[in-house]
């Protein structure tokens, strides 16, 4: 039983022009288990009867009478407040928990829909620095939870492969790329291309017509040089090899690295199509459509020199992957500057009168920084992720060798704390909300920390251990009646809405907060209610409860892309 479905039930038998889904939207969480555990205002009611919402709160629950499965139902004020039968209550989510186990919390409201998730995408032979972290790490979740869900979930890394930083690269390696530069890039391959990007950059400032050459050798790449491709292709490949590794740190895999470059040869369809239906202009010699009167500043489609933007490349991607995936939804994890150019290509695509268009979701992130600066590639000011996850691994190892140096596998659970860390905090916050990247927050083992609720999973394992008996779901449910169990139990009972939640609103954080919330609440039921005890009912009961909550924690965090060490 849904107990807040019940309410909405009850709700709406009374009030015959109010739906069951209307009553559902009605119905509060009172801040105080004093106050029940649901509770509907009846202010709506008052023009109707032109009465005080108390006087036909008081009413309307006199009318209910009792219902079996509530201990109480009263009048308080203008709310309407229903009790739970507290062992009823406790039997329906801890047997649904026991019996669903890993697939408690998830629907299948995702099947049969195909759903791509676009993150990452770091630019080819640039550093994957610590800018990177929040594309990367909000995609991989909301792949996770949309998969959870039901759906087909195709994820794509869209690598930066294209563009005129090609041909910046293309043409330095070509004025200074000495058999000494070969090995070094060969050996360090995103420091080294790095070096020559920066040094390309400055030295513009003084030459000029340098800009000219990076610009004549992407066209050279664009018309297939066999030099340009040459090079291109050597670039990319060592750049996605030091890129895996970081995957590999953080457990993320891509079902299709196609990148820009995989879109050339798609792009003259685009302006074929985009000039029959009368929607590309001249303007000085470049190619555009115009937007203004959508509140947009016109998009170029087609430099004077012939070559491509980022738009039309990703107007072409997206018309391939409707072709090939036929989606419901693709997703676009990319960080809030990057909005006019979203609202400009998926108006272009509207007015080409593909309606999918709206499918097509940019689901933004504010930027993240660090406490001692901002970030720069061209002028090579960064921080490399790898260096940040290698870090949070080497400071978690040092707080493991202080408070319990004799852990087995310390090095894997410093692996798995360290690296769960940085994730959590990265979702820890709404996503659009910039913020400051905080060693000591970060790591912390107390408050709402990854490593605070990886810890707490740890004592459930650990407890579960030394509980020494198979957990079965025929136990004396009114054992779990007390308060500090009840509300464990009625955290575990919102698991499915902070997933669902995290689904609609494109949000991991719900998860996030979620499971810090189910830690702080079972933590406090350990304090105050011993489980492995002699009482063999009362431990059964209480082993139950912690399997739940050691398998909701557990999904949490895979959600999250976090792992879960079983000792800490």
């Amino acid at each position: 039983m849904d107990f807040k479905l019940k309410v909405a039930e009850i709700f709406a038998a009374m009030e015959d022009e109010l739906s069951v889904d209307e009553a559902l939207s009605l119905i509060e969480i009172p801040p105080s288990q004093d106050m029940g555990d649901y509770a509907v205002p009846c202010f709506k009611f008052a023009k109707k009867y032109r009465k005080s919402p108390a006087v036909i709160s008081a009413e309307i629950a006199e009318k209910i009478g009792s219902v079996d499965v509530f201990e109480k139902i009263e009048s308080a004020g203008p709310y309407v407040n229903f009790f739970v039968d507290k062992t009823h209550f406790a039997e329906r989510i801890l047997k649904e928990a026991y019996v669903q186990k890993e697939n408690y919390g998830s629907t299948n409201i995702g099947q049969g829909k195909n759903v791509i998730v676009e993150f990452s995408s770091p630019n080819i032979a640039k550093p994957f620095h610590i800018g990177h972290i929040r594309t990367t790490i909000i995609g991989n979740s909301i792949y996770k939870i949309y998969k959870y869900l039901g759906y087909n979930t195709i994820t794509i890394n869209h690598l930066g492969d294209y563009g005129t930083q090609f041909g910046m690269l293309i043409s330095a390696y070509k004025k200074w790329g000495t058999p000494e530069i070969v090995e070094a890039i060969e050996k360090n391959p995103i420091q080294e291309l790095l070096k020559l990007y920066v040094q390309y950059n400055q030295e513009i400032e003084t030459h000029p017509e340098y800009q000219d050459e990076a610009r004549y050798w992407f066209k050279e790449l664009e018309n297939g040089n066999e030099e340009a491709k040459r090079l291109w292709t050597w670039f990319r490949e060592v750049s996605l090899k030091e890129f895996n590794r970081v995957y590999d740190m953080l457990n993320i895999k891509f079902d299709s690295y196609a990148g820009e470059s995989f879109y050339s040869d798609k792009m003259p369809a685009v302006l074929e199509e985009l000039k029959e239906k009368n929607l590309l202009k001249d303007s000085e010699g470049a190619k555009i459509v115009e937007l203004q009167e959508y509140g947009l500043t016109d998009a170029v489609i087609q430099k004077r020199d012939g070559s491509t933007l980022y738009v039309t490349r990703d107007i072409a991607a997206a018309m391939y992957r409707k072709k090939t995936y036929d989606f419901y939804k693709n997703i676009y994890v990319v960080g809030a500057p990057q909005k006019l150019h979203f609202d400009q290509w998926r108006k272009i695509i509207e007015l080409m009168g593909h309606e999918w268009a709206e499918d097509c979701i940019h689901v933004m992130f504010g930027t993240v920084s660090l406490e001692d600066g901002v970030l720069s590639t061209r002028k090579g000011r960064v921080v490399f992720l790898e260096d940040v996850l290698n870090k949070a691994i080497e400071k978690t190892m040092e707080i493991i060798n202080e408070r319990n140096s004799g852990l087995e596998n310390k090095e894997e659970v410093a692996k798995q704390v360290g690296i769960g860390a940085v994730i959590f905090q990265e979702l820890f916050n709404n996503r659009i909300k910039d913020y400051t990247f905080s060693w000591e927050k970060t790591l912390s083992f107390e408050g709402e920390t990854g490593p605070y609720v990886q810890y707490t999973y740890a004592r459930t394992c650990s407890l579960l251990r030394k509980g020494e008996m198979e957990i079965s779901d025929d136990v004396d449910f009114s054992i779990l009646t007390d308060k500090e169990a009840f509300n464990v139990i009625k955290k575990l009972e919102g698991f499915r809405a902070s997933v669902v939640g995290a689904h609609d609103k494109y949000e991991p954080f719900f998860i996030t907060r979620y499971i810090v919330g189910l830690a702080q609440e079972f933590n406090r039921f350990y304090h105050e209610c011993p489980i492995v005890v002699d009482d063999i009912e009362v431990k059964k009961a209480r082993l139950l409860l912690t399997k739940a909550v050691n398998t909701v924690l557990k999904k949490g965090m895979e959600l999250l892309g976090m792992e879960t060490p079983e000792k800490m």
